[in-house]
């Protein structure tokens, strides 16, 4: 293992990848300075669902999310919009191989690996943070609204790897009072076990930032326009010309890092895969675990500052403007439901970070050893943020190439 002490990392990206990796690195001695122009905490990290997702272990880069696209697009109905074709055509052939079995397989078993550490690696995240509150391990619920997308929904899931996580059907208590709140039919709904929620994003936002300062880190709010390296020093500048060093660089930008990998000559297939909800914070929704309303691909959860309705699948361009159309249909979705929520909710849209397997990048540049990289979790940030500090962390102090991170080394795509 190498020596950390006195060393150096700057962390580009400051959602929760980046948090905490940079906490995982502080622990082991490392000096972290961080970078990341979000300001006012918009990121995708504190707009998500708050799901700890450990039942997600089949990517979605497989046949059967392939055989389905065309009945989830978002013209008839369904989360899924492909508002710029043409530009992400590349990645689509590079999603259609990934969905081929022997490909689907070798990702199916590292994800599952990854995702069975996810839990206990949020666990220590938050007693590290003090806060062990802020991980809720209720489970979450799913439910239907008629008897046959009951049948086929239950069909799906007994044929799903769920890795450790579990499913039952939901008990007669819990079902009653879940129809006697909604204006919609529950025709059936299951419980897993073995997931689980953040109390809130932006309180988990806030505890990690005070986290870090405590830990002596400084933050920064540059937007990088690129990395360079000389000989073997690498460094990263600025978008008003200034020069950032350290001794290691670990990009965690999200969507960003594409550009950023692309400045050395790396090429990170990426693109933004962008979510929307709405949060309200007049609700009278009783404490429960996070409800999937699957036939609506919609997922609805409490959190200590209001209740939020999430979802779309959405690929475009990271900086076009919204689809307000969006919106609108959760506000539709919430009206049916009759979710009980007053006054005039939040909006909110941000984009994923997606890669072509639906796996994750993780590891480090042999071009340039100095520089690592964390990105491309998808819909898994938050599930996968704490396992990933750990793990990238652990690399970054080892100073090599971690065999158990092979299945999500970047080059996989040079193939």
């Amino acid at each position: 293992m190498t020596s950390s002490s006195g060393s150096s990392v700057l962390v580009i990206g400051g959602g929760v990848i980046g948090h905490a990796c940079a906490l995982a690195l502080q622990a082991r001695g490392w000096r972290v300075r961080l970078t990341d122009p979000d300001r006012e905490g918009i990121a995708p990290s504190w707009g998500n669902a708050g799901h700890i997702a450990t039942e997600q272990a089949q990517p979605l880069a497989s046949p059967a999310t392939l055989r389905s696209a065309p009945r989830r697009l978002y013209a008839f109905g369904g989360p899924l919009d492909l508002r710029d074709p043409l530009r992400i055509a590349p990645w689509v052939l590079r999603y259609l191989r990934a969905c081929t079995p022997g490909r689907y397989e070798h990702g199916r078993l590292a994800l599952r690996g990854l995702l069975a550490q996810a839990l206990p690696a949020w666990r220590r995240l938050a007693d590290a943070l003090q806060q062990p509150q802020l991980l809720r391990e209720d489970g979450h619920w799913l439910c239907w609204e008629s008897a046959a997308s009951a049948a086929r929904g239950r069909a799906a899931w007994a044929g799903t790897d769920i890795g450790d996580t579990r499913y039952h059907p939901l008990n007669a208590a819990h079902l009653a009072d879940l129809r006697a709140t909604l204006r919609a039919p529950v025709s059936g709904a299951i419980a897993f076990s073995g997931t689980a929620q953040i109390a809130d994003p932006y309180a988990l936002a806030a505890a990690l930032r005070s986290r870090f300062a405590e830990g002596g880190g400084q933050r920064f709010h540059h937007r990088i326009d690129a990395l360079q390296a000389e000989g073997d020093e690498l460094f990263a500048r600025t978008d008003d010309g200034q020069v950032l060093r350290a001794d290691r660089v670990l990009v965690c930008a999200g969507v960003r890092s594409r550009a950023l990998m692309a400045s050395l000559g790396l090429h990170a297939p990426l693109v933004a895969e962008r979510g929307y909800h709405l949060q309200w914070r007049e609700h009278d929704w009783p404490q429960r675990p996070p409800l999937v309303f699957e036939d609506r691909s919609m997922i609805v959860t409490r959190f200590d500052g209001g209740l939020r309705a999430a979802g779309f699948v959405e690929y475009a361009h990271a900086d076009s403007p919204p689809d307000p159309g969006k919106w609108r249909r959760l506000r539709q979705h919430a009206a049916e439901l009759g979710l009980p929520v007053r006054g005039e909710p939040r909006a909110w849209f941000g984009a994923r970070p997606t890669l072509p397997d639906y796996l994750p990048a993780l590891g480090r540049c042999p071009r340039h050893p100095s520089l690592y990289y964390a990105f491309g979790h998808q819909h898994l940030g938050l599930t996968l943020a704490a396992v990933t500090g750990e793990r990238m962390a652990a690399t970054i102090d080892e100073g090599g190439e971690a065999p158990e991170l092979a299945a999500f080394d970047l080059r996989r795509f040079a193939r």
